[in-house]
């Protein structure tokens, strides 16, 4: 129940936290398995970007639609976001993800199979 925090603030239509292995450990609201899908491929891309411009760990992703705004933060290997109504503020949503990715340092990491 990482996520619950989530839930109640104005905005938020989704929220899910997702593992290392891409798949998601938690995930609330009308569309949130495949908000859980689309951050772990976000993470991949932007990683793989990041990696050859040498520009370092991802820590936080924002973006913009015609209906929505997802923000999302990471910590160590996983990934947390939120999907809100477009035009929300999204102040207190990034507080309380930043706040969440504090906590998973605190969560098990299973060993990559094969290593």
């Amino acid at each position: 129940m990482k996520l619950a925090a989530l839930r109640q603030l104005p905005g938020v239509i989704a929220s899910a936290l997702v593992g290392p292995d891409g798949l998601p450990l938690e995930a609330h609201g009308e569309g949130s398995e495949v908000l859980a899908a689309e951050l772990a491929a976000l993470r991949s891309c932007t990683e793989r970007a990041n990696r050859r411009l040498g520009a370092g760990d991802i820590s936080r992703l924002a973006f913009t639609s015609e209906r929505i705004e997802v923000v999302a933060v990471t910590s160590g290997p996983f990934i947390l976001g939120a999907a809100m109504l477009r035009g929300s503020d999204t102040r207190t949503t990034q507080q309380t993800l930043a706040r969440l990715a504090l906590e998973l340092r605190d969560l098990p990491v299973s060993p990559e199979p094969g290593a």
